[in-house]
């Protein structure tokens, strides 16, 4: 593979992009800073086939990216591939407003083919390739100049590693017949909504205990508000409060403006300073949530009781036998919050009970909350068994659990 050295210069990258565009995938990366920001700075772009390879530097003066961005979100034939990529497809979002399509991410596609949940990219390597990755580099300030030549190695190995490792994995997905799995896992990685950054739906990343309307209207409109502040500074929205500080104000608000010195997780600045006002308008602004605003209710509010809740531990369990079964990691079958709602009585809109996922693990999990499915235990292993099948397995001597 050809090792390009850091492009500078818009000729060289435009020169790049149309040999890249006739490629059937490229392998992509980025390195960049969001420690003291609100929006992530990029600082270096890694991208490769399986012939050529480089890293582009955005900061390098009057370099053109729009080549790249074009490749990366115009162009269909060519498949992009990352890893764990979601924040990378989210700093071409905020330069785009638009994401990387076709897109291929080998994080997602490990837990059709392993019951690895977040395998990261060195595991990645070592489990694909044989080899370590050298990390002397990981905790570089990529937004430095000039990177060394080490640095720019390290940098590009991210996405040449990548280009030898995507072939084989694909090919192992074809072999096993889960390429479709990933579709929509894949899509969901792609969808623009995931990566807007609309201030009127920040309360929604926001942990706060249930559903009165009054109190997450004020949630909604201090995360709104929170938004706006942390753009306008671009500063982390961390900085400005604190998630768990907000939930606490819009559960418990303050009466007056000099309250604030009160709440944990506040300075007593807050009592007489201007951002102060600011937040004690939006609480006095702030609405409650229309119906069809709030969330819908999750397995938390569901009355489970006890036998409810044994029934969501045995389709846990039978979770992890599956998954260890078909080796598939349990979290691309199922989620945990979804076999709760399962065991609380909940059919409709659940994904383990669509498509490949009823096949796989629904079809077995509606019939162990149905009563049709068993546990045994054969040579020391767990495995499910349908009730039909206890009878034999007993007359055969084998020890079923209840």
């Amino acid at each position: 593979m050809k090792i390009h050295p850091l492009i500078t210069d818009t000729a060289t990258l435009t020169a790049m992009c149309e040999r890249l565009a006739t490629a059937d995938f490229v392998c992509v990366d980025t390195k960049f800073m969001r420690e003291n920001t609100y929006w992530p700075e990029l600082c270096l772009i890694q991208i490769a086939d399986s012939n050529e390879a480089a890293a582009i530097d955005p900061l390098a003066p009057g370099l053109d990216m729009r080549p790249l961005l074009d490749l990366l979100t115009r162009n269909e034939d060519v498949l992009k591939v990352f890893h764990a990529g979601g924040q990378d497809v989210e700093i071409i979002y905020n330069l785009t407003q638009d994401t990387p399509h076709p897109i291929f991410d080998t994080q997602i596609a490990s837990m059709a083919i392993s019951q690895s949940e977040q395998i990261g990219y060195s595991n990645l390597v070592e489990s694909w390739l044989g080899f370590e990755v050298d990390k002397g580099a990981r905790f570089t300030d990529w937004s430095r100049r000039p990177l060394s030549d080490r640095q720019i190695e390290y940098a590009i190995g991210d996405v040449t590693h990548l280009a030898k490792i995507f072939p084989k994995m694909l090919s192992r997905l074809i072999k096993t017949g889960r390429g479709g799995w990933l579709d929509q896992e894949m899509e969901k990685l792609a969808d623009p909504e995931n990566y807007r950054s609309a201030p009127e739906l920040a309360w929604l990343r926001i942990k706060a205990a249930g559903r009165n309307p009054a109190m997450l209207g004020r949630l909604k409109a201090l995360a709104a508000w929170r938004e706006g502040e942390a753009q306008d500074k671009n500063i982390p929205r961390g900085r400005i409060v604190r998630d768990e500080t907000l939930a606490d104000i819009a559960s418990h608000p303050p009466k007056t403006q000099a309250d604030l010195a009160k709440v944990r997780g506040l300075s007593a600045g807050w009592k007489d300073n201007e951002i102060g006002r600011r937040m004690m308008g939006v609480l006095a602004a702030a609405q409650p949530l229309r119906e069809d605003e709030l969330p819908p209710r999750t397995a938390r509010g569901a009355p489970l009781g006890k036998e409810g809740a044994l029934v969501a531990d045995l389709l846990k369990l039978l979770l992890k036998i599956r998954s260890r079964e078909i080796d598939v990691a349990s979290r691309l079958l199922a989620r945990s919050d979804e076999l709760e709602l399962l065991a609380a009585g909940v059919r409709k809109n659940l994904a383990m009970l669509e498509g490949w996922r009823f096949d796989v693990f629904g079809k077995d999990a509606l019939d162990l909350v149905e009563g049709k499915v068993a546990f045994a235990v054969l040579n020391g292993r767990m495995k499910m068994t349908h009730v039909d099948d206890v009878v034999e397995a007993e007359a055969e001597g084998v020890a079923v659990s209840d």
